[in-house]
């Protein structure tokens, strides 16, 4: 939906109030931008973004609940004219890549790059374009550059790191023992537990805990 004064409407989701408040102030300061929605969950985000429409939704990774990649899926089915720039803490080589290419994500900024760099991002996706935040770019290059394997294109397959997170789960960990054991945070455990859900198509923990005893994830005794 385009508004009469040639504004670019956004949705921003963020579980952070403090920081959702200036991000607002920084997009409409110049007048280029109007905040039409706020929401603190991927849940909302989908829910308002498939209300209102906007051109731009702007969605933190890792928030409670449906997380920012999971949430990109569903927008892109609710509104696929809307497009999405993720704002993450995380330069993370596997959030980035399946944002960009599993998620449909059209741009990819760090929460460390300078308060500028998010004004260009939405006028670049708003325009169609991708946009990357500087410090991304070495990410993807390495990866094109570096030989891939035969079954390196697999969609379901896991990286390191979630295979390490599936076989705790599997073990009956929970969000803080992953964290405890993989010296991450806890919200970066849910972060990882409600991407392997959205990449494995799987709804709950007890789904996930068969899926590592299929796939010989976890081994029974």
């Amino acid at each position: 939906m385009t508004r009469g004064d040639g504004k670019i409407q956004v949705v921003l989701a963020d579980d952070h109030r403090m920081l959702r408040e200036p991000l607002r102030l920084l997009l409409e300061r110049g007048g280029e931008c109007e905040v039409v929605g706020e929401a603190a969950s991927g849940e909302e985000a989908v829910a308002l973004t498939a209300k209102l429409h906007p051109q731009v939704t702007i969605l933190d990774i890792g928030m409670p609940g449906m997380g920012g990649i999971a949430a990109a899926h569903r927008i892109a089915k609710a509104s696929p004219a809307s497009k999405v720039l993720m704002l993450s803490q995380y330069d993370d080589e596997e959030y980035v890549l399946e944002a960009l290419t599993e998620a449909g994500a059209a741009g990819y900024l760090l929460k460390t790059d300078a308060p500028e760099e998010l004004l260009d991002a939405v006028r670049a996706v708003h325009a169609g374009k991708s946009y990357l935040s500087p410090s991304i770019a070495p990410i993807l290059l390495s990866r094109i550059t570096r030989p891939r394997t035969a079954k390196h294109s697999n969609k379901f397959t896991l990286t390191r790191r979630e295979r390490e997170v599936l076989k705790l789960i599997g073990d009956g960990a929970t969000s803080k023992d992953i964290a405890l054991k993989l010296d991450i945070s806890p919200k970066t455990a849910q972060v990882h537990r409600d991407n392997l859900k959205q990449k494995l198509n799987l709804r709950s923990t007890a789904e996930m805990v068969r899926y590592a005893i299929k796939h010989k994830i976890v081994k029974l005794d």
